[in-house]
């Protein structure tokens, strides 16, 4: 039997087990979760949609960030127990650089060319001449706020051949502002993660020039987003940690095999609009039982990146990151 079978019966089994004892709870547990509205979350709102966290035996406090800094700044703080679907798995590790043993990664989320899943874009306006980062000398590129996207956008742009310093003005825009950025002309173009790239088609004000850039120079299929959960929570509360990574495992699941019922959700929780929905691109999400070498290998080489841009100082071995059974005490 494989360790994934095994892995996978022993997350459905606990997570069973509070689902029939629902009604019997002795009490709720509160979670704290702290969450970024993009697409790469989409595990997480089916969880909230479909009660799952309830059926758990979990009573979740969500709080919404405006930046994927925000999420890796409340878990080190203490302010939050877990980042879920779409936390920014860069930033974790230069968190775990500054803070060694203070978090551990349980699931990646992302998109990439071979699996036909869209994660990113580089996002223009439609009579716009930009069909690349090598058309952007002498331009503007906005991307999501923080030093993950920067350093990812340094680098796109050094692939290119351009220099971010003297070639591109690189700027933040959070993700609602950036259609209304490469419209209004603040922004020549802006490296978007879904759903920004769906809106932009949507609107028919804007368009993307290219699908999926970074997994054609990082890695393919490229992870930006993590499931991460502080160390704190996993070694204090490690049976609500367990349902817990069983409540976002199920959720992937379901997502995973009927995206087109499930994103019936994104309106409640992303910049998405009801009559968007036929658009929206389904993102490639990996939970904790299915996390496998190509996975890691592909978060190792996103991370590999920010210690060639000076962003973390040295090597980081991600698999010593990842969450284990014996973590959680299993």
């Amino acid at each position: 039997m494989s360790k994934s079978f095994l892995l996978a019966a022993t997350l459905t089994a606990a997570l069973s087990t509070v689902s029939g004892a629902q009604a019997a709870c002795d009490k709720m547990d509160k979670v704290t979760a702290a969450w970024l509205p993009i697409m790469q979350t989409t595990a997480y709102y089916v969880a909230l949609d479909q009660k799952l966290f309830e059926k758990a035996c979990i009573e979740i406090d969500s709080a919404k960030m405006e930046s994927p800094n925000q999420i890796i700044d409340a878990l080190i703080a203490g302010r939050a127990d877990f980042g879920p679907p779409g936390a920014a798995a860069g930033i974790a590790m230069i968190a775990e650089s500054k803070f060694p043993g203070k978090l551990k990664i349980f699931g990646l989320q992302g998109g990439g060319i071979k699996v036909d899943r869209i994660n990113d874009g580089l996002i223009v306006k439609p009579d716009s001449t930009i069909k690349s980062f090598a058309d952007l000398k002498g331009k503007t590129l906005g991307h999501v706020p923080g030093i993950q996207w920067r350093t990812i956008s340094r680098h796109m742009v050094k692939a290119a051949g351009l220099d971010p310093d003297k070639d591109v003005k690189l700027v933040d825009l959070a993700v609602a502002m950036q259609v209304p950025a490469v419209v209004g002309g603040t922004a020549d173009a802006t490296l978007s993660l879904e759903p920004v790239g769906s809106i932009a088609v949507a609107s028919g004000k804007a368009k993307r020039a290219m699908t999926n850039p970074v997994a054609s120079v990082i890695a393919d299929p490229f992870y930006s987003g993590a499931s991460v959960m502080t160390t704190k929570f996993m070694t204090e509360r490690p049976d609500v940690a367990r349902r817990v990574v069983a409540v976002i495992d199920q959720a992937t699941d379901l997502v995973n095999a009927d995206f087109n019922k499930y994103k019936a959700v994104l309106p409640a929780y992303t910049p998405i609009k009801v009559d968007q929905l036929d658009l929206v691109a389904q993102p490639y999400l990996r939970g904790f039982k299915d996390l496998n070498d190509t996975d890691v290998k592909s978060y190792q080489a996103l991370v590999d990146v920010f210690v060639a841009e000076g962003v973390v100082p040295g090597p980081i071995n991600v698999r010593e990151k990842l969450l284990t059974k014996a973590d959680l005490g299993e």
